[in-house]
């Protein structure tokens, strides 16, 4: 492929082409062109009809130019053409920024004093992006924690009623036959507790029929949440994602 200059007014833009283009945003692009130079030439066919550059050809008018380079792609089809006119405008579109490296990099930019308006963000983004703060170290537990509330009944369910072990109890067994090393054995059945599967609406009317002695072990456990800057203290937010993991497990299953 070969870049060459066209006269502007040589180029013929596609009829159908389905991709719009605001004012402000052919504003943006001419900004662009005006701060970087000619980066990305427009793509023609064999007869210079527009296949994609629409929106840089409008820039380049709106700056006054007179020529702009070109790459012919003579080569495709009528249906190959067709495609390629709306692919390129929308595989850029599936991609997706990891915002917490965009941010340094604006930043770095913006530390330079440099006009960060040019590259095509919306000034409510920038804002959102620039002016998010990270969470504050002593209060993050306090952060985004999801608590489901229950209403204790007014009788106390049974043990067995609080949660369901049989899958656990399944592996633990499998272990148990086993012929691993006793080390490995206690490993694997301290992760398979990992699937007992808990009844908090249950565990909620238990607490409150319970002794004091039973109520304070379930609180230190995170069982039921009374205190919740205890239970903040006794790293109960470390445990949130497990419990909720668990809490949703119940209701699917």
């Amino acid at each position: 492929m070969k870049i060459e200059k066209v006269k502007v007014d040589q180029l013929i833009p596609y009829v159908n082409n389905s991709r719009t283009h605001s004012d402000e945003q052919i504003a943006q692009i001419a900004a662009s062109i005006k701060e970087f130079g000619w980066t990305n030439p427009i793509l023609v066919d064999g007869s210079y009809g527009i296949i994609a550059g629409h929106g840089r050809l409008k820039a380049a008018r709106k700056l006054g130019m007179t020529e702009i380079p070109v790459i012919e792609l003579s080569h495709l089809t009528e249906n190959q053409k067709k495609a390629l006119i709306i692919a390129d405008n929308n595989l850029a579109l599936n991609a997706n920024w990891d915002a917490q490296l965009l941010k340094i990099e604006l930043e770095n930019l913006q530390s330079f004093d440099y006009n960060i308006d040019i590259l095509g963000f919306s000034q409510e983004f920038l804002d959102e992006l620039l002016n998010a703060t990270e969470e504050n170290e002593e209060n993050k537990y306090t952060q985004k924690v999801d608590i489901p509330t229950y209403e204790p009944t007014e009788e106390k369910p049974l043990l067995e009623e609080l949660y369901d072990d049989a899958k656990a109890m399944d592996l633990i067994n499998s272990i148990q036959r086993s012929k691993l090393q006793e080390k490995e054995k206690q490993f694997l059945m301290t992760a398979a507790s990992r699937h007992i599967v808990f009844n908090y609406e249950k565990i909620a009317s238990f607490y409150a029929h319970s002794s004091k002695e039973c109520q304070e072990l379930m609180e230190n456990n995170a069982l039921v949440i009374i205190d919740f800057n205890k239970a903040i203290e006794n790293g109960f937010v470390r445990l949130t994602e497990e419990i909720n993991d668990m809490f949703d497990n119940s209701k699917n299953e």
